[in-house]
Formats: structure tokens, C-alpha cells, sequence
């Protein structure tokens, strides 16, 4: 009984962050992070969080599914993590077959633009709110420092300018972004970042 009321939990909990993180996977981070910090819940903390972005950035799929899922396996095990990535995708499913009939008719309407205008810098907010955490988050953490409080570690800072400029190199950017994300972590493991 107690697991059936986690599972419906899971789903809940994944349908609400389907239904409000508009703007893509990384808009999903400021509802996990509030779902980190529920004393209720207690499924993953703030650092799992940033575990998990890493492991759902460096997998292939959506990020938001990859973060649902692995949530949900941590917590429920397969039917966890099914019923979890189900969560997070119904409210799209639900919204497009509502909208797909709709949106021909009034997609030349004024309002339906304007709507679609102001969802923008309402889902580039959410995700440059959660870079933010997430890099506030890594860099607190990177330094032992308590999370939340400002503070730069430069050794950090100069891997991911280092990283940039070597993207922007001609023939090295025309490399995949897998290499440069194996540079920064052999980079990490060899300076202990």
C-alpha cells in the first residue's frame, strides 16, 4: 500500500513539473530543485540534483525525461521510473491533443501570437534561473563551501573559459562536444576541481 502511494506520489509530483516547466528539459531544474528541498518528499538532495543534470545532460533523451526517470528508479525502482517519466510527459500529451484542433483554426489570431510571445522570456527566465542555481550549486560545492553562498572557485572558472576558447578554435571545434566534456572531467580528475 505505503509503495502504491509512492508511485501515485511520484506521478503527481512529475505531472505538476510537466504541466508548469514550460520551455524545455532544462526548465524542469527550479521544480526538481523545489522538490529537493521538500521535507517530504526526501527522494534526492540539492547535490543529487547536480548529479543527476550531469548524468541527464551526458545520456541521450530529453533531459527533463532523463531527470524523471532516474528519479523515479532511485525511488520506485522500474515501475518508479516509468510511472515518474509518465508524470512528466502527460500534461504535454494532454495539452497538444487539446491545442492541435485549436491552434489551425487561431493561428493566425493576434492573441494566440501574443501568447506564444509572452511564454518566451517566461521560459528563458526559468532556464537561466536554474543555470544559475546549478552553477552556484557546482561552484560552492567544487570549493567546500556551504551551498548558497557566493563564491567563485577561479581554478573552475578557468577550465570553462579554457574549454570555450578551445571550441572556438577552427579545427577543434568542428569536434563533437563529447570531447570537450571528456577534457573538462579528465581536467577535473587530474587538478581535483
Amino acid at each position: 500500500m505505503i509503495y502504491a502511494l509512492t508511485l501515485l506520489r511520484l506521478f503527481y509530483e512529475f505531472f505538476k513539473v510537466g504541466l508548469f516547466a514550460v520551455g524545455g528539459g532544462l526548465a524542469t531544474i527550479p521544480f526538481l530543485e523545489a522538490m529537493a528541498t521538500n521535507p517530504d518528499l526526501g527522494w534526492f538532495t540539492t547535490e543529487d540534483l547536480t548529479t543527476m543534470i550531469a548524468v541527464s545532460e551526458s545520456t541521450p533523451g530529453p533531459i527533463g525525461v532523463n531527470m524523471a526517470t532516474y528519479v523515479g528508479f532511485e525511488v520506485g525502482g522500474i515501475p518508479g521510473a516509468v510511472i515518474a517519466t509518465l508524470g512528466l510527459i502527460t500534461p504535454s500529451i494532454i495539452v497538444i491533443l487539446i491545442i492541435s484542433g485549436f491552434l489551425q483554426k487561431f493561428r493566425q489570431s493576434k492573441l494566440v501570437d501574443s501568447v506564444f510571445y509572452g511564454l518566451r522570456p517566461a521560459s528563458t527566465a526559468l532556464i537561466a534561473a536554474a543555470g544559475l542555481s546549478v552553477a552556484q550549486e557546482v561552484l560552492a560545492l567544487a570549493i567546500d563551501i556551504p551551498a548558497r553562498t557566493f563564491s567563485i572557485s577561479w581554478p573552475l572558472v578557468i577550465l570553462a573559459v579554457a574549454i570555450f576558447l578551445l571550441m572556438k578554435i577552427k579545427p577543434l571545434g568542428k569536434l563533437h562536444p563529447i570531447v570537450f566534456i571528456g577534457i573538462s572531467a579528465l581536467a577535473g580528475i587530474i587538478f581535483k576541481l
